[in-house]
């Protein structure tokens, strides 16, 4: 370290030198000069990845699963009577990029149940077409006045 010094000692003492005819960069585009090379692309999306929280779907209780089907019943009925009731549905959405998933809300006026396939369709905001369709397997709870009675 010494050699370094000696060598350098007509110099280690000057100014820095600054242009006169320029303003000095800012650190910030200093630092943009070196953003593309970054040596692990796409790095920061994996760890953004690796740290998104997801819920465990938890298996219903017999009791639940019967409530579930009663008031789908019941739904059933009313959308065959021409009754179209406005309900709140909680399910359970897996994630297709991990384990887990997240639990959703929708709310709406019921379009159909469709048993064959496995689904619930809302109307959608027009009142007319298809709004969200949810999978029946995916259900967790049901609300609404037309159906509340039913929880135990």
């Amino acid at each position: 370290m010494e050699n370094a010094k000696e060598k350098y000692a007509d110099i280690i003492t000057l100014p820095h030198h600054k242009a006169a005819n320029r303003k000095p960069m800012s650190l910030y585009d200093r630092a943009a000069q070196f953003a593309p090379f970054a040596a692990l692309v796409g790095y920061d999306e994996m760890i953004t990845e690796e740290a998104r929280l997801t819920d465990v779907e938890t298996p219903l209780s017999e009791s639940h699963i019967e409530v579930l089907d009663r008031k789908l019943s019941l739904i059933l009925d009313m959308v065959e009577e021409k009754q179209h009731p406005e309900i709140t549905v909680v399910y359970f959405e897996p994630d297709y990029r991990k384990d887990g998933g997240s639990f959703l809300q929708a709310q709406g006026t019921v379009k159909a149940i469709d048993p064959i396939e496995g689904r619930l369709i809302f109307y959608a905001a027009n009142g007319i077409s298809d709004g969200q369709v949810i999978l029946l397997s995916c259900v967790r709870r049901i609300h609404g006045e037309s159906v509340d009675f039913l929880d135990i």
